[in-house]
């Protein structure tokens, strides 16, 4: 079965609250998303907040234009992959992938 593929576009993100921002719009996050490290990884986990069609096929987060941010923020981007990954190996449903290319360093 194919997963739900959903784009995480960072292009233009600089900090933790564009990240945390993208992330909200893309995944469809509901209003009450808190916006931090550990909100983050209860959305990646939680079926129940996934975006339409996600809970049946599975969820793909491509993200996107992520090396800027990355450059700019190393730590914060640190935390961000081992919340994405955390997530997936908590939740079998779960894909997130980093797509290469388009480097705007």
């Amino acid at each position: 079965m194919t997963q739900l593929a959903v784009t995480l576009d960072l292009d233009g993100v600089t900090d933790k609250a564009g990240l945390m921002d993208r992330c909200a719009r893309a995944l469809s996050l509901p209003g009450w998303f808190g916006r931090n490290w550990d909100a983050l990884a209860d959305s990646l986990g939680d079926h129940t907040v996934w975006p339409e069609g996600a809970v049946e096929q599975g969820l793909l987060v491509v993200v996107r234009n992520w090396q800027p941010y990355a450059k700019a923020r190393p730590d914060e981007w640190e935390t961000a992959v081992d919340v994405f990954g955390d997530a997936v190996d908590r939740t079998p449903e779960l894909s997130v992938v980093l797509a290469l290319g388009g480097t705007k360093l």
